[in-house]
């Protein structure tokens, strides 16, 4: 079996930042990891390799420094990574994104499954993996939570959904989008560092991949947000000083008719 796994590097949650103008991620100097829902997908791909042999190729579209997420991917029993970047796609919505994702897809040549991560923690949308198959005309199946069988060219999985788990069987090559219950990470090795480390990493640009530059980027994204603001939290309060029984008895007597006023009693 082929797997190719799309990664992202996002921000760390807590160093999120957004340019007001643009209504992008700012990424510049600040601590970026591997999507944390990407782990799940690097895990599912490792499982299905331990059963069914194979080989496991991570792609990530990003800055270089992007390489630093696929290297974790290497350190974690992943066979290959190629990094996608070029200032041209800075910006990409999620299609823009599937888009420049599919088309390094089709670089690989054969593959059986593509596994995606369930969504992004900065963007949050959960759109690309459904986009990268719409993209490559190749069924999805979303929300999996375990990959049960791969015989006669089908994979058969279960999905959560609104009223428990279904199960699918899903005629390869196809998309893939897994959920945290499908298993836990495992931790990347001493070995798996070092062969990182020692890995060279073919780099795809802007003009090796032959893009259309009217659909990438902030021009060629077909949705942008348009404003962001930081909500602003404003509370009225009453406070009521009780300094002998009669102000304490007031007190009561107007706690209780805020509350009454308000249904609350």
């Amino acid at each position: 079996m082929r797997i190719v796994v799309p990664i992202k590097q996002v921000p760390e949650t807590r160093s999120v930042k957004m340019d007001e103008k643009t209504g992008t991620v700012i990424r510049d100097g600040v601590e970026s990891i591997v999507n944390p829902l990407d782990l799940y997908s690097i895990e599912a791909a490792l499982i299905l390799k331990e059963r069914f042999g194979g080989e496991i190729i991570a792609i990530s579209m990003g800055p270089p420094q992007a390489a630093t997420a696929l290297k974790e991917a290497l350190a974690m029993g992943i066979d290959q990574a190629i990094l996608v970047s070029d200032r041209a796609f800075a910006g990409s919505d999620t299609w823009g994104t599937a888009y420049v994702l599919g088309e390094a897809i089709k670089t690989i040549g054969d593959y059986d499954l593509i596994i995606c991560g369930e969504r992004a923690t900065d963007g949050d949308t959960g759109q690309v993996g459904p986009e990268v198959a719409a993209h490559l005309k190749l069924p999805v199946t979303t929300y999996v939570n375990g990959v049960n069988d791969w015989t006669d060219g089908a994979l058969t999985v279960t999905r959560l959904v609104e009223h428990g788990e279904e199960k699918v069987s899903m005629q390869l090559p196809g998309v893939l989008t897994v959920v945290k219950e499908v298993s836990d990470p495992r931790l990347p090795t001493l070995d798996g560092k070092i062969r990182a480390r020692e890995t060279i990493m073919p780099i795809l640009s802007f003009d090796d991949l032959k893009l259309d530059l009217k659909l990438i980027g902030l021009k060629g994204s077909p949705t942008r947000v348009v404003k962001i603001f930081r909500p602003k939290v404003t509370r009225e309060c009453e406070i009521h000083t009780a300094e002998d029984e009669a102000g304490v008895a007031l007190s009561v007597e107007r706690l209780y008719n805020f509350l009454q006023e308000r249904e609350v009693v």
